[in-house]
């Protein structure tokens, strides 16, 4: 254990093994730069305990965020350095929340993040949120990423299809035109039966759309409402009494 009246020869064996540590090192040797580039080697949310200067040294910064991306919130001298946002996304996309607003709005960096992790986009510039190929590079890696496009891109088939291809729950955040559009939940629910969930009422009522739904998964059957179960059921109970009468 370490205090402020420890020196550096004691401080830094202690931050190599938690960097965290450093919080309970005197000012001058949070202000070392040797002993905080151990510590945020260890755990980059040791730059937290930095000392302002140091907060701004890059080398620093880069060793933080390197180790742990989110480190990038403790340097705001350094949030609008492209490479150290850059490195922070690369691990992290969601670091790009830490990003100045000027970044925040650079497609490199947006969609270095969004391919990472598709929920990055929410930190994104609004511009950016209605950039077609951006958006795509997001729902791919994260269908529910969706729920950040723009209201235009959320009624684009192509992006909604791929959303709801990495995962059905995206299409909740689809526009109301396109879950009540017959064809297009044709291919959503070939894509991933969970979009059954979220068409329009009249097409889960639909004979072509349920039929697509069952032959994608036959657990698709949960995602009915009791009463379609009971239709289906009546339905079928009907066929299998005209086939006992044919054969009679």
């Amino acid at each position: 254990m370490i205090d402020e009246k420890s020196k550096k020869a004691e401080v830094l064996p202690v931050v190599r093994k938690n960097g965290l540590d450093l919080k309970n090192a005197s000012e001058e040797l949070r202000g070392d730069r040797e002993v905080v580039i151990r510590a945020v080697r260890q755990n980059g949310y040791a730059l937290r305990y930095a000392s302002e200067e140091l907060r701004g040294d890059r080398d620093v910064v880069m060793e933080a965020v390197r180790q742990n991306s989110d480190a990038l919130q403790y340097a705001e001298q350094l949030r609008g350095d492209r490479e150290v946002v850059m490195a922070a996304v690369r691990q992290n996309g969601c670091a790009l929340q830490h990003a100045s607003e000027e970044l925040r709005g650079d497609r490199d960096v947006v969609m270095a993040a969004v391919r990472q992790d598709g929920l990055a986009l929410e930190y994104a510039s609004e511009y950016l949120r209605g950039d077609r190929e951006v958006v795509m590079a997001a729902v791919r890696q994260d269908g529910l990423a969706l729920e950040y496009a723009s209201e235009y891109l959320r009624g684009d088939r192509e992006v909604v299809l791929a959303a709801v291809k990495n995962d059905g729950h995206a299409l909740f955040w689809a526009s109301k035109e396109l879950r009540a559009d017959r064809d297009f939940m044709l291919e959503a629910v070939k894509q991933d039966v969970r979009a059954f969930i979220y068409a329009s009422v009249e097409l889960k009522r639909d004979k072509k759309v349920v039929l697509a739904a069952v032959q994608q998964n036959g657990r698709a059957v949960y995602y009915f409402s009791d009463e379609l179960r009971i239709e289906m059921a009546e339905c079928w109970a009907k066929c299998m009494d005209c086939e006992v009468k044919n054969d009679l």
